[in-house]
C-alpha cells in the first residue's frame, strides 16, 4: 500500500516513514503542502498522513483543496494539535482520521490499514478468496489453512489483487502501489512476482488480461 507522508520535521519524518515501511507501506515523503499536492496530482496514493503545522501550505489548507478538487483519497491528520475544536475542523473539513502526537506507531499502521479498507467498503479485516486466505496486520498468508511463506513484494502485490478482485489492475497501477520514489525497479519484476505467486498459489488465481495487465477474478459466492 503506497502512503504519502507530509511531515516538515526531518527527525520525525525519518521515524514515521522507516516504521511504516517496516509494517509494509511504501512510503513516499515531502516537507511542506505544496509539495504534498504537487505528489497528489502526480501519483496516486492509498492514503496520506498529513501533518497541520506546514511551511508553505498548512495541512488544513491542502486538506482543504484536497476536498474542494473532489479528491477523496484517505487522510489521517497527524498533529501536535489536541485541542477538541482542532480535531472537529480537521474533521469537518474532510479528515478521516486524527491522531495526536506522540503515538505508537503499530496504532498508526493499524489506523492506516482501516482507512484503506473502508475506502473499499470491506468491513472485514482479512481478505479471503477459496482457499487463500491473506491478514494484513499479521501479513500473512494460508493456503487450505497451511501458512504459505511470500516475500514482502509478494505480499503486497497479492493484497492489492485480492482487494481489486473482478477488477483488471494495469502494470502501470500495480508499479506505482507497489513501489516509493526512487525505488529500482526491473522491467520485468512484476512479472517475476507474478510467476512466484501463481507457483505458490496455484496457476489459477492471477489471470493475465493480454494488452491491459492482471486480474484476480471475484470469489464465488
Amino acid at each position: 500500500m503506497r502512503i504519502l507522508l507530509v511531515e516538515d520535521d526531518r527527525l520525525l519524518g525519518d521515524g514515521v516513514k522507516a516504521g511504516l515501511c517496516a509494517a509494509g507501506f511504501a512510503v513516499d515523503w515531502v516537507r511542506d503542502g505544496e509539495a504534498a499536492l504537487a505528489a497528489v496530482a502526480a501519483e496516486s496514493f492509498a492514503a496520506i498522513v498529513l501533518d497541520l503545522g506546514l511551511p508553505r501550505r498548512d495541512g488544513l489548507s491542502v486538506l482543504s483543496a484536497l476536498r474542494g478538487a473532489g479528491n477523496a483519497v484517505p487522510v489521517l491528520v497527524l498533529t501536535a494539535r489536541d485541542q477538541v475544536a482542532d480535531k472537529v475542523r480537521c474533521l469537518d473539513l474532510g479528515a478521516d482520521d486524527y491522531v495526536v502526537k506522540p503515538f505508537d506507531l503499530d496504532e498508526l499502521a493499524a489506523r492506516l490499514r482501516a482507512l484503506a479498507r473502508r475506502a473499499r467498503g470491506r468491513a472485514e479485516a482479512s481478505l479471503r478468496h477459496g482457499d487463500v486466505v491473506l491478514d494484513p496486520a499479521a501479513r500473512s498468508v494460508t493456503l487450505r489453512g497451511e501458512p504459505v511463506v511470500l516475500t514482502s513484494r509478494e505480499f503486497d502485490l497479492l493484497q492489492m489483487l485480492l482487494d481489486a478482485a473482478g477488477r483488471v489492475l494495469t502494470r502501470r497501477v500495480l508499479d506505482e502501489q507497489l513501489y516509493a520514489w526512487g525505488e529500482a525497479v526491473g522491467s520485468n519484476a512484476l512479472e517475476v512476482h507474478i510467476h512466484h505467486l501463481r507457483k505458490k498459489l496455484g496457476a489459477d488465481l492471477i489471470r493475465t488480461v493480454r494488452g491491459v495487465g492482471y486480474m484476480v477474478d471475484e470469489a464465488p459466492r
